[in-house]
C-alpha cells in the first residue's frame, strides 16, 4: 500500500475547508500505471492512496472514506457486491479503468448504474483528472465531502 501526500495545498481544497484535502483511492494491481497517476494527483495537490485488492480498498476507506474510488474493472467485474461496498465520501464518485487495451468484461447492472466513468487509461488520463476536480468542485460547492465540525454553523436568533 502507498500513500501519497501533496507537496502543498494547492488546488481543489482552498476556500472553507482548506484544511480538508480531495482524498482518491486507486484501487487495481497495475501498479506502474497506479503510482505514476498518484504521481500526477498529488502534483494537483491532491491526496492519493494505493491499493491492490478490493478488501484492502475496504478497511482503508473505512478510516477515511475517498471523495473518489478509482478500480479496475477487471477486479469490479470479478467482484460487483465488494465494489460497491467501497465507502465513499458523501458526493463521492466511483470510477472504473482498463489499463491500455484489455478486454472488457461485462459489468452488472447494478454496478454500471453506480459508475461515473469507465476509462481506458492511460489515454484518457486528462479526461479522468478533468473529473477528479469536477467532483472535488461540486463536493466543496454543495458542502458535501468534508468534515462539518470544520465548518462555523450559523446560530439562529
Amino acid at each position: 500500500m502507498a500513500r501519497f501526500a501533496p507537496s502543498s495545498k494547492a488546488g481543489l481544497d482552498d476556500g472553507p475547508a482548506a484544511g480538508t484535502m480531495t482524498q482518491i483511492l486507486l484501487i487495481g494491481t497495475e501498479t506502474p500505471l497506479l503510482e505514476g497517476l498518484a504521481q500526477s494527483f498529488a502534483a494537483l495537490g491532491l491526496t492519493t492512496s494505493v491499493v491492490a485488492s478490493l478488501h484492502e480498498a475496504r478497511e482503508m476507506a473505512a478510516q477515511q472514506a475517498p471523495l473518489i474510488a478509482i478500480v479496475s474493472h477487471a477486479l469490479a467485474s470479478e467482484s460487483t457486491g465488494e465494489t460497491l461496498n467501497v465507502p465513499l465520501a458523501p458526493g463521492g464518485a466511483l470510477v472504473l479503468y482498463r489499463a491500455g487495451a484489455a478486454g472488457a468484461a461485462a459489468l452488472s447492472p447494478t454496478l454500471q448504474r453506480a459508475v461515473l466513468a469507465d476509462l481506458t487509461l492511460p489515454l484518457e488520463r486528462n479526461r479522468l483528472i478533468a473529473l477528479v476536480q469536477h467532483v472535488g468542485e461540486r463536493a466543496k460547492t454543495t458542502g458535501r465531502g468534508f468534515d462539518d465540525s470544520s465548518r462555523e454553523r450559523p446560530t439562529r436568533a
